[in-house]
């Protein structure tokens, strides 16, 4: 999945509130990052093979680098040096992950981490990072407990027969349980035309055309966030309108597309369509062992429509459908199809679904609580996952200590200066609280509160 274009990394930005303790900082990552296999290997490639391999010369500090940002240099230097790194690929001939350290933020300090998607996938590696922290200043240091001491080939025909075994089992279950229950037919038929329907769905999905938001990539990314909104808000905001604070975030990134387009002078014809990945592990377990466990569904985005109401209702149904969707499933059965035939298959393959889509967005709940590293309380916290293929705009979204967090990624030729698609999120979210606000339309239950006893229901026939 990797290109020149797009490398395959998950880049964090951490800010601290002050100056991070160094000594104790490699202690925290020695104890609890190398505790998995993953961080101390390195990827030996031979062919379409691929094995992981431990680095005979590991030191971990070729992985922490000490850097300093010019005079009173403040939050725009910082996104250009996160976009550097962000541009620049991880070497393999190393174990796939390096963090650099700003000293002198603000009051503070910044850690930035690159960690390479082939260790595990965006989700995981959110909690391997989390599990860097703390929930007070001063606590003992327990290692992470990682099962990840198997060292599983990656070569393709081992993976296979891998699968067929899972396979064979499942079968047999499923054989067994027909046997006992014949109403599981019915069950299993519904199922296979759901899967069915949303296979025929992605495959007929037209490519979105060439745009101001997707088109010839030159490899260099910028980034930029924006200033976090209060949870509390957004919830309020959800209720209000019936729906949930994905629906209300969802929403405020659409509109935040169309202000920033419009501002541009660019012509709206159409919605766009996003991929958005979709974790596929628990979220109530610890990670105890590393690998990618994700599907991703496409999504669409009415940044067509201009009313704000309009544009909020759009979102919710389209929401609404694709959560009993088999997309997520599906995609994940296709990515690990493609991982096992050629690079060549992989990329063209990635192409086409890529092609599909305009941007890839992510929505990350993280802790609700204030977290420590080393001792250093973490203010703002933000990631980024990979574009692949042909798609070159990334946005994300973190919800983090009672905030929402929202960050940009865009290949310069796309968006030059995405800190102004930024400001167009805190934007499109004070249009949907002014829209609440106006008190324009009830919700659904608050209309019902506010029914006269008298007056009958509203007739439901049709006619």
């Amino acid at each position: 999945m990797e290109s020149e274009d797009n490398p395959m990394m998950i880049t964090a930005v951490m800010v601290l509130e002050s100056p991070l303790d160094m000594r104790r900082f490699r202690r925290v990552l020695r104890e609890r990052l190398l505790a998995f296999d993953r961080f101390r290997q390195r990827v030996v490639r031979r062919g379409d093979a691929a094995w992981w391999s431990e680095d005979p010369h590991f030191n971990l500090n070729n992985h922490v680098h000490i850097v300093g940002l010019p005079g009173q240099a403040g939050k725009r230097e910082l996104e250009q040096l996160v976009g550097d790194l962000a541009s620049t690929p991880l070497d393999f001939r190393h174990p796939l992950w390096q963090t650099h350290i700003v000293d002198h933020y603000h009051q503070g300090s910044v850690v930035i981490a690159r960690l390479h998607h082939c260790i595990a996938d965006g989700i995981a590696l959110v909690q391997v990072l989390l599990s860097l922290t703390d929930e007070s200043p001063e606590p003992e240091v327990h290692p992470v407990k990682a099962r990840s001491r198997r060292r599983p080939s990656l070569n393709p025909s081992r993976r296979v027969l891998g699968s067929a075994q899972r396979l064979a089992r499942v079968l047999l279950g499923e054989a067994l349980t027909l046997a006992r229950r014949p109403g599981r037919i019915r069950e299993l038929a519904d199922q296979a035309f759901h899967v069915s329907e949303a296979l025929a769905y992605v495959g007929l999905m037209p490519r979105d055309p060439p745009g101001p938001l997707k088109g010839q990539l030159c490899g260099r990314k910028r980034v930029a966030w924006a200033t976090p909104l209060d949870l509390a808000e957004v919830k309020r905001i959800a209720h209000a309108l019936d729906g949930t604070v994905n629906d209300v975030l969802m929403t405020t990134a659409t509109g935040a597309l169309r202000n920033y387009l419009g501002a541009q002078n660019q012509a709206i014809e159409r919605g766009i369509h996003v991929t958005v990945p979709f974790n596929l592990r628990p979220l109530d377990q610890p990670i105890r062992s590393l690998g990618n466990r994700f599907g991703f569904v496409i999504a669409h985005m009415p940044i067509d429509i201009p009313g704000v109401r309009a544009r909020y209702e759009a979102v919710r149904e389209h929401m609404r459908a694709l959560k009993h969707s088999p997309q997520p499933m599906i995609f994940y059965g296709m990515l690990n199809a493609f991982g096992w035939g050629s690079d060549r298959l992989e990329r063209t393959a990635l192409n086409i679904l890529s092609d599909k889509a305009t941007l890839l967005m992510t929505n990350v709940p993280g802790p609700q609580k204030p977290l420590y590293i080393a001792g250093s309380r973490l203010l703002q916290p933000m990631v980024w996952a990979p574009q692949s293929g042909h798609i070159g705009l990334g946005l994300t979204i973190f919800s983090y200590a009672g905030e929402v967090q929202f960050g940009v990624v865009a290949d310069t030729n796309l968006i030059p200066r995405p800190s102004e698609l930024a400001r167009q999120f805190t934007e499109s979210f004070a249009e949907l609280v002014r829209e609440v606000d106006a008190g324009s339309t009830p919700t659904k239950s608050t209309a019902r509160k506010r029914r006269p006893p008298s007056t009958p229901p509203p007739d439901s026939s049709i006619g």
